[in-house]
């Protein structure tokens, strides 16, 4: 049973389709940590072009969703309520595996330090509890 559904989601986060690459939250410790679900469908609109004939998620939409769990994570917290979380940087990202039509893709992001407005996070995307991305991702709230 999830924690959250996409209607809660976009009650934190400013994120809507085609661009919202989360669909429940099924961990939440705010300000901390956040784990998402994001069911990877064929009917995925980037997979038209990405590559016809061999769809694959785009890596960067994976941090997008990266992003979005740990956004869940840090605007749930009270003072940051109502606020938008930015990239500052992307730092370290590797990609160990694709993911195609039919994966369920597995969010973490932890955070690791924050200092007013600005914090980074450890995230990791999983697959059949493979890992498929790690990133260090550096965000604002703004």
């Amino acid at each position: 049973m999830s924690l959250m559904g996409t209607k809660e989601i976009m009650e934190i986060i400013p994120h809507r389709q085609p661009f919202l690459l989360i669909d429940t939250i099924e961990e939440l410790e705010p300000g901390k940590r956040a784990v998402a679900k994001k069911c990877v469908s064929y009917n995925e609109p980037f997979f038209g072009g990405h590559f016809p004939g061999e769809p694959v998620m785009p890596g960067v939409l994976i941090i997008e969703a990266l992003a979005q769990a740990g956004a869940v994570a840090i605007l749930s917290e009270p003072e940051f309520k109502g606020k938008t979380a930015y990239f500052g940087a992307i730092n370290s990202a590797k990609f160990k595996q694709k993911v195609v039509p039919g994966d369920v893709l597995m969010l973490e992001l932890e955070v690791i330090k924050v200092k007013g407005p600005v914090g980074v996070g450890k995230a990791t995307a999983t697959v059949d509890g493979k890992v498929v991305t790690q990133a260090e991702l550096t965000f604002a709230i703004g």
